[in-house]
C-alpha cells in the first residue's frame, strides 16, 4: 500500500512539474523548463524509493547501455543499402505492371471483349 502511494507521489510530482511549465507562461522560458526539470527529478527520486521504480530504472538503465552497443552503418553502406531498396522496388513496381497487365488482357479474354 506504501508503495501505491509513493507511485502516486511520484506521478503527482510530474504533472505538478509539467503544470508547472505552462503555469508560468509569463515567466522566463529557463525558469519554466527549470519547473519541469524540478518535478521530473523528484518524480524519478520518489520512484526510485519503491520496488516497481527501481526495476524500472534498472531496465532503463541496461537499454541505454544496449544501445550504446549498436554499431551503425557508415554512410557508404547507407548509401548502398538504400541504392538496392531503391533498385529493388523499380523492379518489383515493373513485375507487378507486368501481371497487373496481363490479368487485364485475360479478364478481357475470358469476358469475351476486344481492347
Amino acid at each position: 500500500m506504501v508503495n501505491k502511494i509513493k507511485l502516486l507521489v511520484a506521478f503527482l510530482l510530474l504533472v505538478a512539474g509539467i503544470a508547472g511549465f505552462y503555469l508560468l507562461a509569463d515567466k522566463a522560458t529557463v525558469l519554466r523548463i527549470l519547473v519541469v526539470l524540478a518535478g521530473l527529478g523528484a518524480a524519478i527520486a520518489m520512484l526510485y524509493t519503491t520496488p516497481i521504480g527501481q526495476q524500472s530504472l534498472s531496465f532503463i538503465g541496461e537499454s541505454v547501455a544496449e544501445a550504446r552497443k549498436v554499431v551503425w552503418p557508415t554512410r557508404k553502406e547507407t548509401i548502398q543499402t538504400t541504392l538496392v531498396v531503391f533498385v529493388l522496388v523499380i523492379i518489383m513496381a515493373a513485375f507487378l505492371a507486368v501481371v497487373d497487365i496481363g490479368f487485364a488482357f485475360m479478364v478481357q479474354w475470358l469476358m469475351g471483349r476486344s481492347a
